[in-house]
């Protein structure tokens, strides 16, 4: 069966277009509505805190029913409209309220996607990176535009933006026709003795750190742009930047997968992360070092998540896929991201840029040390890369 390449690409072309509007300038739009550091860290703790438990819920129902792709049609609808509240909220209560609503469906429509794509590809999971990679090209068009558009207009038309990417993620949905549904079965092999593996506890323990580290920059990466006196414009750019270099390395990803273990991609990915957060915790005044900090993002995101991704498919198998890429979601997204949101929201203020993106580092090489002594047992590349 043909791999549906445009069909596939379109989800993560909307999906990241519409996280591509999200990351840079939402707390910017929470800021310009009167909140503070704490509250603004808060409502992303509880955006993230849904992958915990939302992703799992689902995965849990895809993985029983076999109708993955008709639960990302559901979830994605009813997150646009979800999201459609922020269209007339302005308080804390009913900010936080709508956050929650959004963030359980929006944060399931990934990780079923994700299994969705890798069983349309099969064997041919090599070419993961050249669909996903248009995940990126959408992250830059919506960032470099909404950029530019926000230093003339102003930012209080955001929530209508991404209203409108939600609506358009659904949409493109609806053009893909899915493989036919797996059938349910008796699982002969349970998923917690897949859990039970050191290698698998230390690669979730490993995801969950990388993801706590990303929340300083998540959060407050575009005030603190701000702060030092970069334009929406620098900003989007900056952001744009990191995703155009993790653009490159998906292209270049595949024979990188033929030569290098999963685990050795994983260990040079974060000890590059932990470079990555020194330099923009001390060095953000530097335009020359701010660039090379974004380059980093390739390694920071892009090689750690697909390495994560292949490490997904080896240690849960076709049988517990979906419940698989729910877990690491969950562990690294959900855990990591809301420990990152919150620690970074409460002592932002306290503490400054410096230390808080020093402890980003230091959690990047923590879970260094765990993959380095955990992972032993993974040690295998990506199959099927010739």
């Amino acid at each position: 069966m043909s791999v549906p390449y445009w069909r596939l690409s379109g989800f993560y072309l909307f999906y990241f277009g519409t996280l591509g509007g999200f990351l840079p300038y939402w707390n910017l739009y929470l800021k310009q509505l009167g909140l503070d550091a704490v509250q603004i860290g808060n409502l992303s703790a509880v955006l993230v805190g849904t992958r915990i438990i939302a992703p799992n819920f689902w995965g849990w129902i895809a993985d029983r029913t076999g109708r993955s792709l008709r639960l990302i049609r559901v979830t994605l609808f009813c997150s646009a409209v979800a999201f459609s509240g922020f269209l007339a909220v302005r308080g804390y209560v009913e900010l936080a309220a709508c956050t929650f609503g959004f963030g359980v469906f929006w944060n399931a429509s990934l990780p079923l996607f994700e299994a969705v794509t890798l069983a349309h590809l099969g064997d041919d999971a090599h070419r993961y990176s050249r669909i996903r990679l248009w995940g990126s090209i959408g992250f830059i068009v919506t960032v470099l535009g909404l950029g530019w558009w926000f230093d003339r207009q102003p930012i209080a038309q955001l929530p209508l933006f991404l209203v409108t990417l939600l609506l358009l993620n659904w949409i493109v949905t609806l053009m893909l026709g899915g493989a036919a549904p797996r059938q349910s079965h008796a699982e002969s092999t349970g998923v917690l003795s897949v859990l039970r593996k050191t290698e698998v506890l230390a690669f979730l323990v490993v995801s969950m750190l990388l993801q706590a580290a990303h929340g300083p920059y998540y959060v407050f990466y575009s005030i603190y742009l701000q702060q030092l006196g970069y334009s929406a414009a620098t900003t989007g750019s900056l952001w744009a930047l990191g995703v155009f270099a993790e653009i490159i390395l998906f292209i270049f990803m595949r024979p990188l997968l033929g030569r290098f273990s999963l685990r050795g991609i994983l260990l040079w990915s974060l000890l590059l992360a932990t470079a990555r957060w020194w330099l923009i915790g001390w060095y953000a005044t530097n335009p020359a070092l701010l660039v090379s900090a974004q380059l980093l993002h390739a390694a920071s995101f892009g090689s750690a998540h697909i390495a994560a991704i292949h490490l997904v498919q080896q240690y849960f198998g076709e049988q517990h896929l979906s419940k698989g890429q729910a877990l690491y979601s969950s562990f690294s997204f959900g855990i990591g991201g809301m420990l990152g949101s919150l620690y970074s929201g409460y002592y932002w203020d306290r503490l400054g840029a410096g230390i808080i993106f020093s402890v980003a580092a230091l959690a990047c090489f923590l879970a260094f040390v765990v993959a380095a002594a955990g992972m032993r047992g993974s040690m295998a590349k990506s199959s099927r890369q010739g």
